[in-house]
C-alpha cells in the first residue's frame, strides 16, 4: 500500500512540474510581439534554399529567453492552431532582444520555420501553446513589392511601413548617441566641459598631495620612533634634534633606512655626524702646503 501511494505521488509531482512548466513557457511566450512583415518578396530576403517567399519576423523584446515552440501561427482568426511550432529545435529559443523569421511558403516539409500557410491574407497571428490565447496579430495594408510593414520600434506599439527592411534585426538602428546630443544641447561652448575636467584633475592632484603628506609624515614619525627604541635599548641619550623636522634629521633616517633596508652592518662602529666643524682657516686653500722648502746649509 504504501509503495502503491509513492508511486501515486511521484505521478502527481511529475504532473505538477509538468503544468508549472508549460504555465511559465506561457507566461514567457505571452512577451513575444509580431515585429515586421514582408508580402511581396521579390529580390529581398532568402530562406535557407535560396528562395524567395512572404516572411514574419518574431521579436522577443523581455531580457530573458524565450521558446517559441509549441505556440501556433496562422493566417486564420478562426483557425488559432493553424501552423504549430514543432518542438525540439534549438532555433526556436529566443534570445532576449532577438528575432526569428518564419517564411510563408506553404511548404512545412521544409522546415520548423517554414508555414504551412501564405500571406495571402494579409494577416498573420501569434496564439499560445494552449491554442486559444491570442498573443499578438498584425493585419497588412496592400504594400509595393519588396517592402515591409511592421512595428517602427522593435516590439513598440506603433505600426507603419519601414524604410528599410530589416528581417532578423533591429527596425530603427540607432546611429546617435542620446547622452553625447543631451550634453551638446546643454553645453554648447564646452565651457561646462572643460570646468568639469579640470575640476576633476585639480581634485585628482589634490587627492595625490594629501596622500604624499600624510604618508611621508607616517614615514618619518615610525622612523623617529624607530631610533628612539635603538637609542633607549643600548642606553644612550636621545638626541634633542630627533625633536626637531630639520633637513638633517631627514639625512640622517634615511640613511639608517637605506642601511637597514639593504643590511649594511659592516660601517657600524662608524659614527655618522653632520655637525659644523669651525676651522681658523680651510685647509684646502692654504698656502703653506703648496710651499717647497729651501735645502739648508748646514755647517
Amino acid at each position: 500500500m504504501n509503495k502503491i501511494m509513492k508511486s501515486i505521488l511521484k505521478v502527481m509531482s511529475a504532473a505538477v512540474l509538468l503544468i508549472a512548466a508549460v504555465q511559465a513557457n506561457a507566461q514567457d511566450a505571452v512577451k513575444l510581439r509580431i515585429n515586421e512583415i514582408m508580402l511581396n518578396n521579390e529580390s529581398n530576403y532568402t530562406d535557407e534554399f535560396g528562395k524567395r517567399s512572404a516572411w514574419v519576423e518574431i521579436f522577443n523584446p523581455s531580457y530573458a529567453t524565450v521558446n517559441i515552440a509549441g505556440c501556433y501561427l496562422t493566417d486564420d482568426p478562426n483557425n488559432p492552431t493553424k501552423y504549430f511550432i514543432q518542438k525540439g529545435d534549438v532555433l526556436t529559443q529566443i534570445k532576449p532582444r532577438q528575432h526569428v523569421v518564419f517564411f510563408m511558403d506553404k511548404t512545412p516539409d521544409h522546415g520548423t520555420f517554414h508555414t504551412n500557410f501564405t500571406a495571402e491574407k494579409r494577416y498573420v497571428a501569434l496564439f499560445d501553446a494552449n491554442g486559444k490565447t491570442l498573443i499578438d496579430e498584425l493585419t497588412i495594408p496592400e504594400m509595393d513589392v519588396d517592402v515591409s510593414y511592421g512595428r517602427l520600434v522593435d516590439g513598440g506599439p506603433d505600426l507603419g511601413v519601414l524604410p528599410n527592411t530589416t528581417p532578423s534585426t533591429n527596425n530603427l538602428a540607432p546611429d546617435t548617441n542620446v547622452a553625447n546630443e543631451r550634453f551638446m544641447a546643454n553645453d554648447r561652448t564646452g565651457i561646462g566641459m572643460s570646468i568639469t575636467a579640470m575640476t576633476v584633475v585639480f581634485l585628482a592632484l589634490a587627492l595625490l598631495f594629501m596622500v604624499f603628506l600624510y604618508v611621508g609624515k607616517f614615514y618619518v614619525s615610525s622612523a623617529k620612533k624607530r631610533a628612539i627604541k635603538s637609542a633607549e635599548a643600548a642606553g644612550e641619550e636621545i638626541p634633542a634634534s630627533l625633536d626637531v623636522e630639520s633637513g638633517e634629521v631627514y639625512a640622517a633616517i634615511a640613511m639608517a633606512l637605506y642601511e637597514y633596508q639593504n643590511d649594511i652592518h659592516d660601517l657600524e662602529h662608524t659614527i655618522l655626524t653632520i655637525e659644523k666643524i669651525s676651522r681658523a682657516y680651510s685647509p684646502w686653500s692654504s698656502k703653506i702646503y703648496g710651499l717647497r722648502q729651501l735645502p739648508q746649509l748646514k755647517k
